[in-house]
């Protein structure tokens, strides 16, 4: 009998949890839907760049110190890098003569160069742009599978972005 009743205390005490659990829980009501991540102390999501100004897809470069912009091309398989500021807004020139792509896909790694290809407003002996006309690298950016990496060393730092692809857009050039 003492056995009984102690099941029936602790039904009793589980069903009032459960009970209480139930009316002080999330009102499913004003669910907001999917939390975007915060930004940054001082930035604000409206000031954070989603697309350089050559409409190319962006890339970090250490914590948004620097942007790079990726114009993929396919009809001319061609690719352009093209250096930004932080707001991903001013051409930011180098004193390089070349950077490098690092991509994989397939188990197999591979080793691009974009030359430099300084524009008519860069300083002489800089370039903030660079180009490849590798059709190879055209052509493996749009590999499903390619994990791709730009490096570049601005002011003696090495700086490396990963290139987010979007595979799902049926026109590459941006």
């Amino acid at each position: 009998m003492k056995a009984l009743c102690r099941f029936a205390q602790l039904a009793v005490a589980l069903g009032s949890c459960v009970a209480v659990s139930a009316l002080v829980g999330c009102d499913s009501s004003q669910n907001s839907g999917p939390v975007s991540p915060a930004a940054p102390v001082g930035v604000s999501q409206a000031d954070h760049p989603t697309e350089g100004p050559h409409h190319g897809s962006l890339i970090e470069l250490g914590a948004e110190e620097y942007h790079a912009e990726l114009v993929h091309d396919d009809a001319a398989a061609t690719v352009t890098v093209y250096l930004l500021d932080s707001e991903a807004k001013v051409s930011v020139p180098i004193d390089a003569k070349e950077i490098q792509i690092n991509l994989s896909h397939d188990g197999q790694a591979e080793q691009f160069t974009l030359a430099a290809s300084p524009e008519a407003s860069d300083p002489a002996g800089s370039a903030s742009k660079f180009f490849s006309g590798d059709a190879e690298l055209a052509e493996d950016l749009d590999h499903e599978e390619a994990q791709a990496q730009l490096v570049v060393s601005i002011g003696g730092k090495q700086y490396r972005g990963a290139i987010q692809h979007d595979h799902d857009d049926e026109e590459h050039d941006h």
